[in-house]
């Protein structure tokens, strides 16, 4: 007999942490303590600075966890706006120089899709494509360097694959054939999931996320490089140092300080994530032979997988009945073709079953166990239904 679950809702057998992560209690807990301290940040009575000092005090927590100092970060509504500040200020700085940028075929659309806006405005654009593992090369990127090159933009952590690009020694091939290029990293897939602070890569601008590390989604961060004088993308009343206007969302940022304090307080979270991927992994080769691993990743909770011949939206959707929770590719796809799978050159058949699979820390054997069981059954259930 088939061992079934039975559907919760609330409390799904989760491996799409890469998507978002359940909001963890000390999130949760802060955000409703800052919601009964309801004072704006920016009024001058003391009930009011006391706002101000906690914001000051979640800045320096995030600061610390990527890596600089609190006046290098600069809270926004999510990765995607840091994204953009990023890139359509940074490409103002060098105006003076030239229109060209560097990117990968396999950023995040918040990346691609703002390169092909500043396309439109007039800029040109090189996107290097990976090899059939997803990576970008160190020499492929310098070859790609022009003395037009304003700005460069690559992700440490892609959020499909798992897949680590080289960005630490992309910035010093960058920074040595001309030190005003502008290095800009999408770290949203590695904050938290890597060793290293972002910062300490060396970029110049590194855009971050909290839904990936347990705070609620609307907060996110730019770094910033002391030195580095974006202009602002949204102009008012001059808060976060004048640079990014409008009122500060107390909540959320204490809920973000919150959920970073909670991860890095969980010292071998990073260790228990890889090995509970590499169970999963195992089992899945084992009890699945048709299955095809893609990248098992390098980061600790990212791999990708693929049934060919089968269709994985609606593999997605048999999981998802059976209250197993997993992911065809990047959510912000919204069921259309992954582009970074496309970009690996994978074959059609490998594309259409592709499965993204993303872990956490207190992911468990058991609920490996109960994926590789229901991935089984829908194989099974859906190839009889099409034979």
């Amino acid at each position: 007999m088939k061992e079934e679950r039975d559907v919760d809702r609330d409390h799904p057998i989760y491996f799409d942490h890469a998507a978002t992560a359940p909001v963890c209690r000390e999130a949760i807990e802060a955000m409703a303590d800052a919601l009964r301290r309801f004072g704006n940040p920016s009024s001058r009575y003391g009930y009011a600075r006391e706002a101000a000092r906690r914001v000051e005090e979640d800045r320096a927590a995030v600061a610390q966890a990527v890596g600089c100092t609190p006046d290098e970060l600069y809270f926004t509504s999510c990765g995607t706006e840091s994204d953009n500040w990023a890139l359509r200020r940074g490409v103002e700085l060098g105006r003076r120089k030239g229109k060209h940028i560097v990117t990968t075929a396999v950023e995040h659309a918040a990346v691609l899709e703002t390169c092909r806006d500043l396309e439109r405005q007039g800029y040109e654009v090189t996107y290097l494509r990976p090899d059939r593992a997803g990576r970008i090369g160190v020499e492929q990127l310098a070859a790609a360097l022009r003395p037009d090159t304003v700005l460069v933009s690559m992700m440490l952590v892609n959020n499909e694959t798992g897949t680590m690009l080289p960005v630490e020694r992309c910035v010093r091939a960058v920074k040595a054939f001309d030190p005003g290029i502008l290095f800009h990293c999408d770290g949203v897939q590695g904050f938290l999931k890597t060793p290293v602070p972002l910062a300490r890569l060396g970029a110049d601008l590194v855009a971050v996320s909290g839904h990936k590390v347990g705070a609620p989604k609307g907060i996110g961060a730019l770094y910033i490089k002391k030195g580095v004088r974006l202009r602002p993308l949204l102009t008012g009343g001059g808060q976060e140092g004048g640079l990014r206007s409008g009122t500060e969302a107390t909540a959320q940022i204490a809920a973000f300080a919150a959920a970073v304090r909670a991860v890095q307080a969980d010292g071998d979270r990073l260790e228990r994530t890889a090995a509970i991927k590499e169970y999963t992994l195992a089992k899945l080769e084992q009890t699945l032979p048709e299955l095809e691993i893609v990248s098992a990743g390098d980061a600790p909770h990212i791999c990708a997988v693929s049934l060919p011949g089968y269709k994985s939206e609606v593999v997605v959707r048999v999981l998802g009945d059976r209250g197993v929770c997993v992911s065809s590719g990047s959510a912000c796809h919204k069921g259309k073709p992954s582009h970074v799978f496309a970009a690996m050159g994978l074959p059609k058949p490998w594309l259409d079953g592709m499965l993204r699979l993303s872990f956490s820390p207190a992911s468990t054997r058991e609920e490996a166990d109960a994926l590789v069981r229901a991935l089984k059954d829908a194989a099974e259930s859906l190839f009889t239904a099409l034979s």
